[in-house]
């Protein structure tokens, strides 16, 4: 039985039908569920989406997170099901208290778009299972706010708990400690500000986003099983 995968759109969201063509070509179902979606149907894993959540109007998340949507979303996480959110879908998770810290304006106020290479920093975690620490990717990112910030204690917490998941390897919007993803303590829920979905055919100038959804398809494999 194929993967359930859900992936939620909110108004202003623009990367759901790249998520759902990437996700499909890798054997798995998915389906998109509006954020007034009370419930995500028989979803095995969710993936929040990048775009401009309500415009992101107030701040990138704010007003996302209280959408019926994430009820059900915090709910599959609770439950051991991976989520993970996906540039704006990160700052709706920081938004929405399932990771800790925020994203900012990024360093000198300037829109960045471009290849960025990440450094995978643990393989324990529902985004990067089936790659090796270490490992180098060359995934898009597209952002204005992916300044990842937290406190003192928060970021040595990450840091004990081996919860940096991604790193870049040239920093390109000054997020703390080069951070370009996390997890939460119990591993199923990530936020990263690349695009993964954006590097899964050559046509697009890398495959390295493959090993990455992939990886949420096994996560949630194992969850199911």
């Amino acid at each position: 039985m194929a993967t359930n995968v859900a992936v939620i759109q909110f108004p202003g969201t623009n990367c759901e039908m790249d998520v759902v063509e990437a996700v499909r070509s890798l054997g798995a179902d998915a389906e998109i569920f509006f954020h007034d979606s009370a419930d995500l149907g028989n979803a095995d894993a969710v993936i929040i989406s990048g775009g401009f959540a309500h415009g992101d109007y107030l701040r990138p998340g704010a007003i996302a997170r209280f959408s019926p949507v994430m009820d059900a979303t915090v709910s599959l996480a609770k439950s051991g099901a991976p989520v993970v959110g996906i540039c704006n879908g990160f700052q709706v998770l920081a938004e929405s208290h399932l990771l800790p810290g925020a994203l900012q304006k990024n360093a000198g106020l300037k829109f960045r778009c471009g290849t960025a290479t990440l450094r995978v920093e643990t393989n324990n975690s529902c985004i990067t299972n089936q790659l090796e620490v270490g490992q180098e990717l060359q995934i898009p990112i597209n952002h204005f706010e992916g300044n990842y910030t937290c406190s003192a204690e928060v970021l040595e917490e990450l840091q004990a708990e081996d919860r940096i998941v991604l790193r870049y390897v040239e920093n390109p919007n000054g997020s703390v400690d080069d951070i370009a993803g996390i997890c939460n303590a119990e591993r199923n829920v990530v936020g990263l500000m690349p695009h993964p979905e954006r590097a899964c055919h050559p046509l697009l100038g890398s495959i390295d986003g493959v090993a990455v959804l992939a990886s949420v398809l096994a996560a949630a494999g194992a969850t199911v099983g």
